[in-house]
């Protein structure tokens, strides 16, 4: 095997468990040392990341390490949350990791996305259109003041690198389900939405809510989002409205045609609803909820979608909010086991962060929060061979 993933968790914030599963992974590809690895660990390991770090890179005899702090880690044989943990995957033969695109192929290093993980928020610069990436965050360690990713073997601020020798396909799962159509918005004040549809704001979503959430107080509207819509990506408000009940991962989203935003607050007083970004009278917009079958419902699309693409994955990387877990789904990531029914043994690699990270089909990189970015790594595949005529 070239590549092969290992989840190791004790009682103590210790090196040596990170080396632990290293020696597990590097033992199941055969290999007797790394071309590059990937080392996720807990925020116990906050104050002992840099020792760890060289730690995992003496073992694997490889200077390629790279990762970062996360709220929870899992491979395919399980998750931990809430106690030290090390999970590693480790690459070995024809697979390696590069922080650098000088050792690319120029039209590869272009093409390919970028494994992106940053110690905090999403960095600004990682916004463009220059490369495309996929990756997370964590912001819940450290308060800032302390690197908690790595790259070559180094405490930074946040990592980038390349796997070499390899292509990767990502699909994302939002987790949402529409409550109703999307409606025109025909009245906002900066983030506080007015009017839609004919109805007030807080009506609108009132109408939309299951009934056992309706009479509900507070809401839960952490489990709520609007959705807006792009009309130019879309297609016409036909299509856009076709999406129905079911906001598909890979369709609308791929398509760039739609974006969620958090609900702030629902105000009885002028029964209006905060948004945590601005709209505008014009723009179509749809409430949407995230509950537990929902979730693994999108998720099963996303991972069905991937599966129709790539054939015969070598392993995946998945990105995934610590509030779409096990935390989420009563102590089982069923989201996990969408993956690991799909692709049995398929060696897996994940954490549970503050965001998830993935390109736009229009351009740029998108900031992600309560997703599920999947990452399947294969062989790219073989040019045919040319022979010079001279």
């Amino acid at each position: 095997m070239s590549v092969a993933s290992a989840l190791v968790a004790g009682n103590d914030p210790r090196s040596a468990l990170a080396e632990e599963a290293l020696a597990q992974a590097l033992a199941r590809t055969g290999a007797s040392h790394a071309t590059g690895v990937l080392l996720f660990l807990t925020p116990d390991f906050a104050r002992h990341a840099q020792q760890t770090v060289s730690a995992v890179a003496r073992a694997a005899q490889c200077t390629e390490v790279a990762g970062g702090i996360a709220a929870g880690v899992f491979s395919e044989h399980g998750w931990v949350l809430d106690r030290p943990a090390a999970a590693v995957m480790v690459f070995a033969g024809d697979l390696s990791l590069h922080h650098r695109e000088s050792g690319l192929a120029l039209d590869h290093a272009h093409r390919q996305a970028v494994l992106s993980y940053a110690g905090g928020s999403f960095p600004y610069p990682w916004g463009d259109a220059t490369k495309k990436r996929f990756g997370g965050s964590f912001a819940g360690s450290g308060g800032g003041s302390v690197p908690t990713a790595w790259q070559h073997s180094r405490l930074a601020p946040s990592c980038s690198v390349h796997l070499r020798g390899a292509q990767v396909d990502v699909g994302v799962s939002s987790g949402w389900s529409l409550l109703a159509e999307p409606r025109t918005i025909e009245r906002s004040r900066a983030y506080d939405l007015l009017q839609l549809g004919g109805e007030t704001a807080l009506d609108s979503l009132l109408a939309g809510l299951p009934a056992d959430l309706r009479e509900q107080l507070p809401l839960p509207l952490g489990a709520l989002s609007a959705v807006l819509f792009d009309e130019d990506s879309a297609g016409s408000a036909r299509g856009v409205a076709s999406l129905g009940s079911a906001l598909a991962s890979g369709g609308a989203f791929a398509a760039g045609a739609w974006h969620s935003t958090a609900i702030l607050s629902a105000n009885a007083a002028d029964r209006s609803v905060s948004l945590a970004e601005g709209t505008k009278p014009g723009q179509r917009l749809a409430w949407a909820i995230r509950r537990p079958q929902s979730a693994v419902d999108d998720m099963r699309r996303s991972v069905e979608q991937l599966a129709a693409v790539v054939a015969k994955p070598l392993a995946g990387l998945v990105f995934s909010c610590f509030g779409r877990g096990p935390y989420f789904h009563g102590g089982d990531d069923c989201e996990l086991d969408c993956l690991r029914q799909s692709f049995p043994g398929l060696p897996l690699l994940g954490v549970y962060g503050t965001g998830q990270i993935a390109a736009g089909a229009e351009g740029g990189n998108r900031s992600l929060h309560n997703a599920v970015v999947t990452a399947l790594i294969s062989h790219p595949p073989r040019r045919p061979d040319v022979q010079s005529q001279s």
